[in-house]
């Protein structure tokens, strides 16, 4: 199977590597690589956050690398991993698969998107689902920041990755039993702690964590991740 790993806004970093590495060290059998979708350069992170243009050929790019590992690996597993703005374009990314592709799952760790995001597009290529980790505590990045600058997709509000997801308030009964089957909401908690996520913005994406808590989602043992808020 393949994983990808989409870095924040501050592009690669030394914390992608540490999830990719707490993966492994969770029994993670798969190939686990970094998708950089930014331009590489962490001072131009508001560009990356905000640039539609620049999200769009991202999306195709990311959407064009899984079909083609689809296609040479037809029935193996992909899994997407985002953080912060690489979780939000994980959403979109999910949104342009072709009509009969899904992947196997995405977790998305701090993911820097509106919580009015309507994700039943998304849900509808994730066989196994979404998981959304997020925190009240991710003040500085995810509440004040998006605030002031805005989310991936344009919004001047608290992230997701902050107060999780809101469902649409127009769901037909479809709908809301998609996303109380395929959204995994997962809340910041103290025990977390020991595992070295804090509740921050980087929480998440510590290598403990990762091995814990992440690996499981991907191995497909998640009855202890899910809905734990």
């Amino acid at each position: 199977g393949l994983v990808l790993v989409l870095p924040g806004s501050e592009s690669e970093s030394t914390v992608n590597p540490a999830v990719a590495r707490g993966l492994a060290d969770g029994g993670v059998d798969h190939a686990i690589e970094i998708f950089d979708w930014t331009t590489g350069w962490p001072a131009m992170f508001l560009y990356h956050l905000r640039a539609n243009q620049w999200h769009r050929r991202q999306v195709q790019r990311l959407v064009e690398t899984i079909c083609s590992y689809q296609d040479e690996q037809p029935g193996r597993p992909v899994h997407l991993v985002g953080h912060s703005g690489g979780g939000a374009l994980t959403v979109l990314a999910l949104e342009q698969m072709p009509a009969g592709r899904s992947i196997t799952g995405a977790v998305l760790l701090a993911p820097a998107i509106s919580p009015h995001h309507d994700l039943r597009e998304a849900l509808d290529h994730a066989a196994r689902g979404i998981w959304n980790f997020y925190s009240p505590l991710d003040l500085m990045f995810l509440t004040a920041g998006t605030l002031v600058f805005g989310t991936l997709d344009g919004k001047h509000t608290i992230a997701a990755g902050a107060c999780g997801f809101v469902k649409p308030g127009a769901l037909d009964a479809e709908g809301a039993a998609q996303y109380d089957a395929k959204l995994h909401e997962v809340r910041f908690e103290l025990p977390m702690a020991w595992n070295w996520n804090l509740g921050g913005h980087l929480g998440p994406t510590n290598r403990a964590f990762a091995a814990t808590r992440l690996a499981r989602i991907v191995a497909g043992d998640v009855e202890q991740v899910e809905h734990s808020g």
